[in-house]
């Protein structure tokens, strides 16, 4: 039975009704001193009076009684279809009183989709002209609302079964648009995404192909430099992950028992139930035995795997670290090169998608690559690739990296840091795409231009350090040498920076790389000035000279430079570059002197890019003023290496409170501290 249920005063009462003899009267009451605004109620035995604050909220129980009585003779109605021509006609009424209904609710528009919903999963044997019809009909109601669950599935069973028809293009495209533009959470709705997946798909089946998609795309980002939807690059690369994902997932479930797509939308696996993943590993064939390979003794063996014998192996290369000198200074950076190295048998990898995993993985690849080609979304984009949320075996397959080593080369391509910082790994430990597209990487398919495209962009960047030149040395020094043998001009200034810096301390290694400089004109003369600096800078550090030194206000770079190369400062203590106009280039100038300990930059433009080179060569450094520089937490959080300095001035700089916190704990011997006029005042 049915219940009308009335609160007052905290008092709920519960009146037994059945909807299809229910009545309602909004007329005045006829007796004398009434009650205002009441609505009266006739039911079966009698008749109920219920009283409103106001007239607003005496309309809003009528309708709201008026509606429920309906949509619950539209239930009943549709429930049991016997013509389909009198259901379609019910449906287009049931869409018509949800349209013009005065009820604010999301719910008044929802309940006939449910409704609705409930018959197609019920009626399975429809024909595709009775499909269409459904959705024509229907259609109003999704340009305000989300499709619900079964009604996801039904599209995207129209859209497999008949993509070329009208409907995908004039129905699906606005309901697709909205939920590119306003979900939240396609893990709350993972079918609204299997929808949208389903429809791109279809799109891509028309004459135009992924010209018709690429408009699609070009829609959502608007005609504007600046998508104004910042919800539509999220929900476009979590459909194309969950697309790619889908297109390896045979090989997936073939290695161990991950949950498939299917699973994760059904929420019939737990995540207690499942192995634990496997790091990110290379994988090669084992054509030898069929028998479970067995790795080295640190290493359990592997189980073999029935559909696709692969073989997940990760080497790390520390044969050249007793040639190296360790990094000075903390492990906070990430690690910026884990090598992978190729396997001998890794040209016998195959990994062979079915025709229509093939289609989907070319489709959305592709709409990755649309996706970089837009300035605005790039960072937001590099940010959401920057963990390699990709399958093992999509990693592995040369057709899929190749794709994306367009979208690499587009962010090695992007002067802005926050865009070609995503090729480095996360964290420590971690692999990123600078080690993957690297010489010996997994992705790698050159001989080494886009390493160099990367390692070019990070060196013009921010990370010009010793640490990342130790890297490089550790384990990429071959791969460097041989691009600077022909003539890579990125490659010849590294290896002239290992020398400057001394991070090869062994001989031979030394040698050898002199001889690569030596073999080309770029190299020979980048070397031979190289020696040059090598001489002044003996000659700046022999001692002697002053012990403290001021610049004049408005000296620049190049006075700096000009006045250090005049003669010997080994014994300069006290450096004032206050008031002047220097910047962050004259790092380059200060890391030479060896005996400095007073550093004054108040009033200079010294940024973040200055301060990350002094926390690397400047070890002794003990008092430095930061005072009205353009410095931010980026550059300041480097200072926790420089465990000497004992004062620190930062005063009307962009401190933040959890830098300058982060600082103090670092810093044990720091005891003035001057933060007037930041955040952390």
């Amino acid at each position: 039975g049915q219940f009308l249920c009335c609160s007052f005063m905290n008092v709920s009462t519960c009146i037994p009704v059945g909807f299809s003899n229910l009545y309602f009267y909004l007329q005045p009451l006829s007796w004398d001193n009434a009650p205002k605004y009441c609505l009266q109620l006739s039911v079966p035995g009698g008749t109920v009076l219920l009283q409103a604050a106001n007239s607003y909220l005496r309309d809003q129980w009528f309708h709201s009684l008026q509606w429920k009585k309906k949509i619950y003779k539209y239930r009943k109605v549709l429930k049991n279809p016997t013509r389909w021509e009198v259901v379609l006609k019910e449906i287009r009424a049931l869409v018509d009183m949800a349209l013009t209904s005065p009820l604010q609710d999301e719910s008044i528009q929802q309940a006939p989709l449910h409704i609705i919903s409930t018959l197609l999963s019920e009626n399975t044997n429809l024909s595709a002209q009775e499909h269409e019809n459904i959705i024509v009909a229907i259609a109003p109601l999704l340009e305000n609302n989300h499709p619900p669950p079964d009604l996801c599935e039904f599209f995207c069973k129209h859209c497999r079964e008949r993509p070329r028809s009208m409907v995908v293009i004039e129905v699906f495209t606005p309901v697709v648009q909205r939920i590119l533009k306003h979900n939240m959470d396609f893990g709350k709705c993972p079918r609204l995404r299997l929808f949208t997946q389903e429809y791109i798909l279809a799109l891509n089946e028309l004459n135009g192909g992924m010209e018709v998609v690429k408009k699609f795309v070009h829609s959502m980002h608007g005609p504007t430099g600046q998508c104004p939807h910042p919800r539509v690059l999220p929900n476009l690369v979590a459909v194309c992950l969950a697309a790619i994902y889908s297109c390896y997932e045979e090989f997936i479930n073939s290695r161990d028992n991950s949950p498939s797509l299917k699973e994760i939308r059904n929420g019939c696996q737990q995540q207690s139930e499942r192995k634990p993943p496997l790091p990110l590993r290379l994988l090669r064939s084992e054509l030898e035995s069929p028998d479970p390979p067995v790795a080295p003794p640190p290493l359990p063996p592997l189980a073999p795997l029935p559909s696709l014998e692969i073989l997940v192996e990760l080497e790390r290369n520390n044969n050249t670290a007793n040639k190296l000198k360790g990094p000075a200074g903390g492990d906070s950076e990430p690690n910026l090169i884990d090598c992978l190295l190729v396997s001998p048998t890794l040209s016998a990898l195959s990994i062979q998608l079915p025709a229509q995993a093939d289609r989907v993985l070319g489709c959305f690849a592709l709409i990755l690559k649309m996706l970089s080609d837009y300035d605005d979304w790039r960072p937001a984009l590099a940010s959401l690739l920057q963990p390699i949320p990709f399958p093992k075996e999509a990693l592995a397959h040369a057709k899929f990296t190749k794709e994306l080593k367009y979208v690499i080369q587009r962010f090695a391509e992007d002067p802005r840091q926050e865009v070609h910082s995503c090729l480095l790994s996360v964290r420590s430990g971690k692999d990123g795409w600078f080690q993957l597209y690297s010489p010996g990487g997994m992705a790698c398919d050159d001989d080494g231009e886009l390493f160099a495209s990367m390692v070019h962009i990070l060196m013009g960047s921010c990370y010009k350090t010793k640490k990342f030149l130790l890297s490089l040395a550790e384990n990429k020094l071959g791969p460097c040498m041989l691009l600077a043998l022909r003539g890579n001009q990125t490659m010849v200034e590294i290896l002239c920076l290992m020398l400057e810096y001394n991070i090869i301390e062994n001989k031979d290694t030394q040698l050898q790389i002199i001889s690569t400089l030596e073999s080309t004109q770029v190299g020979l003369r980048m070397y031979e000035q190289l020696c040059d600096r090598q001489r002044e800078l003996k000659e700046l550090q022999r001692k002697g000279g002053p012990t403290r030194l001021t610049l004049p206000s408005k000296s620049t770079d190049a006075d700096l430079a000009r006045l250090l190369s005049s003669g010997s400062f080994g014994n300069l203590e006290n450096l004032s570059l206050a008031f002047t106009n220097v910047t962050s280039a004259c790092a380059e100038q200060l890391i030479k002197l060896p005996s400095l300990k007073q550093l004054n930059l108040w009033s200079t433009q010294f940024g973040d890019a200055g301060l990350r080179l002094l926390s690397e060569h400047l070890a002794s450094l003990q008092v430095l003023n930061l005072c009205e520089t353009p410095v931010t937490d980026a550059g300041l959080l480097a200072l926790s290496s420089m465990k000497s300095l004992c004062s620190l001035n930062m005063n009307s700089t962009k401190l933040s409170a959890d830098t300058y916190e982060d600082l103090k704990a670092k810093l044990p011997n720091l005891k003035e501290v001057d933060v007037r006029y930041t955040e952390a005042w």
